[in-house]
């Protein structure tokens, strides 16, 4: 993977460039190279688009002017912001732990949304539906990784007839409304005179054949309606909005292929910690003293809690960055880094002499606590 370029250089603008000029600045990029426009760079147009995004938010800056890239999550994620696994997103996703090797976005919004999955086909080939059901996912576990138990009630094929819809010791036979094509044909009459419309065999519904002997289990149909417990592995890393698809997991039809499941994930909001793509970000508050002084810090994070170095003159916002306490990065696993904000307490209700010591460290005497 090619490394990033700096955000300041993609835009053209100076590391202290006022907001206005890092507008402006992508304004005019994102014209010359949007690609709808003839001459247009799609390439360049999202590498500007996420450099605007950091540089355009006030905490995403400045955590990038202090850690560079590690600082957003590595990206910025484009406007879409930082799910690493995209789920409905716009990113390609691949998970899939069914037998029917991976799948990907173009699969997932075909299948639910009634476009695109060319993966099947073929003469009366029917698919099953895809269906699609929530997890709702601890912070922790969204984290780290976890497996779920869904329960469901799905069609199935008829384990009498084997899905084939006739009785077992009973053949299939040619469908007499449509001759084995799988279609019947209708005559409509419309402003425009009669037209011929072509449409799904009723009798047969598709196949071309019917049973000499309906099944006595499923009566004819093939499919039966079961409950189902399925166990779903949920990788580390997936943030909400991920989707994962299991295929050949969803809906049977008769004497078709099963439809796929997809389990779109949410995540529960953690009183401490928030995310941002593999960022994990968190605040802390020390006293005005500590930030003045220096002081040893016990940080809480999602792998327990630490302790991390104050420096002397900490200022209020200051960010502090933990390595490999982040969440994992996709494909490579990699963790990556907790940024945690410290906020000084200014103290209130100061009593006399707590006011007197703060006047004269103001007057620049050094007498009491600031000698």
């Amino acid at each position: 993977m090619a490394e990033k370029r700096d955000y300041y250089e993609v835009l053209g603008v100076p590391k202290g460039a006022s907001d206005d000029e890092v507008k402006k600045a992508f304004r005019k990029l994102a014209v010359k190279y949007h690609p709808d426009k003839e001459g247009g760079d799609e390439a360049k147009f999202k590498e500007i688009n996420e450099a605007y995004e950091v540089l355009k938010d006030k905490q995403k800056r400045q955590r990038y002017d202090q850690f560079g890239h590690a600082g957003v999550g590595g990206a910025a994620g484009g406007a879409g912001g930082g799910n690493p696994f995209g789920g409905f997103g716009g990113q390609n996703v691949q998970f899939d732990f069914g037998e029917g090797g991976f799948g990907d976005l173009g699969d997932i919004l075909g299948g639910m949304f009634g476009f695109g999955g060319g993966r099947r086909g073929g003469k009366n080939s029917g698919r099953g539906r895809d269906i699609q059901t929530d997890v709702t996912l601890s912070f922790e576990e969204s984290i780290f990784g976890t497996e779920e138990k869904i329960s469901l009630s799905l069609d199935e094929k008829c384990a009498h007839c084997k899905g084939t819809g006739a009785e077992p010791g009973f053949d299939l036979t040619e469908c007499p409304t449509c001759k084995g094509t799988g279609q019947e044909v209708r005559v409509v009459s419309t402003l425009f005179g009669a037209i011929q419309q072509a449409q799904t065999c009723h009798t047969c519904h598709g196949r071309g054949k019917v049973p000499d002997k309906a099944c006595v289990v499923c009566g004819g149909k093939g499919i039966v309606r079961e409950k189902q417990e399925i166990k779903v592995k949920i990788p580390a890393g997936v943030d909400e909005g991920s989707a994962i698809r299991l295929a050949d997991r969803g809906e049977a039809v008769q004497g078709g292929e099963k439809g796929d499941l997809y389990v779109l994930i949410h995540v529960k909001p953690h009183k401490k910690f928030t995310r941002e793509g593999d960022l994990i970000l968190s605040e802390e508050t020390i006293s005005m003293i500590d930030a003045a002084l220096g002081t040893e810090l016990e940080v809480d994070t999602v792998d327990g809690p630490l302790t991390m170095k104050v420096p002397a003159g900490t200022q209020s916002g200051t960010d502090f960055k933990l390595s490999g306490h982040g969440a994992p990065r996709p494909r490579s696993g990699a963790r990556g880094p907790q940024i945690v904000t410290v906020n000084v307490e200014t103290p209130k209700n100061l009593n006399r002499r707590q006011k007197e010591l703060l006047q004269e460290f103001k007057s620049g005497k050094k007498h009491g606590i600031f000698k």
